[in-house]
């Protein structure tokens, strides 16, 4: 087995490097949630499942070049058959999430979206054997309170869009851990690299059983799909570069605010009183749940591993 790629360089520590972070981090919010409103938009005509592929194809030519730019040895993986599980996962989860879109509100479908780091925590506990102290326990079990403040089962019934998040979220979270253990050996561009040779073919395959001709303007929406989730992930990952986790990862969470005044804008749809107060609940949790991370130092941390598969979303 090859050694472990070199760790990343440490983030500018000046004041200006903090900055350009929080800008970066802010811009890939807005982008990303402005990508799924125009998800739900365009899902209104064409099947999210025929989104989700051409998604992944524009941002597959988007970017190839990057990817042609750097060293060649970064394509080959030490673990394949972990990186082709990820790939089908991770797809698994895109469509489901792309679907969700269809379903629900981009608002209420992004607060239980940030389940998935605290599913991340609680997985990198059980599966990969790591230690949680109390404080984080219980950041993990009121971030899941959140998400029953939002679905208030008994009190109302579960949408199938709430359920296909939920789905979604759990997919997520298993590729987020296979990503953090990838991590270990793989470097950042195999990382990509074995996301843009999977997700793309792989999307399409159901994509083939809803197929219908898309129409010029429908086929240049969802090329603006892939465009704004390509500067999204490359703005998360420069973020990421310039400033620290425990400065630039709680303004992923203001991707709630986007998306709930971006679709107020275009559909006339706001999230309920519980959906803000389950939303902050949770994001609460994930931030906190980040800060612990951060300060643990671990050698992947969940922050590390969103980050680095943000592409797929």
């Amino acid at each position: 087995m090859s050694s472990p790629s070199p760790a990343a360089p440490d983030p500018d520590p000046s004041a200006s490097g903090t900055l350009r972070g929080i800008l970066f981090m802010t811009g890939s919010a807005m982008t990303v949630s402005v990508m799924h409103v125009l998800v739900r938009y365009v899902s209104a005509e064409v099947h999210p499942l025929e989104i989700a592929f051409f998604r992944n194809l524009t941002a597959l030519i988007v970017l190839l070049p990057l990817l042609l730019r750097q060293n060649r040895s970064g394509w080959k993986s030490t673990r394949p058959g972990l990186q082709a599980a990820r790939g089908i996962i991770g797809s698994a989860a895109m469509l489901t999430w792309f679907y969700s879109l269809y379903l629900l509100p981009v608002a209420d479908a992004t607060a239980l979206s940030f389940t998935a780091v605290i599913l991340t925590s609680l997985g990198a506990v059980l599966f990969l054997k790591e230690r949680m102290g109390p404080r984080r326990w219980i950041a993990i079990a009121i971030g899941l309170a959140g998400t029953l403040i939002i679905l208030r089962p008994g009190a109302q019934e579960v949408s199938l869009g709430s359920v296909m998040v939920l789905v979604s979220t759990v997919l997520w979270s298993c590729s987020l851990l296979i990503v953090k253990t990838l991590s270990r050996t793989d470097s950042s561009v195999t990382i990509v690299f074995y996301s843009a040779v999977y997700f793309t073919p792989l999307s399409l395959i159901p994509a083939l059983y809803v197929w219908q001709g898309p129409t010029l303007e429908q086929t240049a929406l969802m090329v603006v799909i892939g465009v704004l989730a390509s500067i999204a992930h490359l703005g998360m990952a420069q973020a990421f570069k310039e400033a620290d986790a425990t400065v630039v990862m709680p303004l992923d969470f203001t991707r709630l605010i986007w998306a709930a005044g971006v679709g107020y804008f275009v559909f006339g749809e706001f999230p309920d009183l519980w959906t803000w107060i389950g939303g902050a609940v949770i994001v609460a949790s994930a931030v906190y749940i980040t800060y612990r991370e951060s300060a643990a130092k671990p050698a992947v941390t969940v922050t590390d591993a969103a980050a680095r598969d943000r592409i797929a979303q």
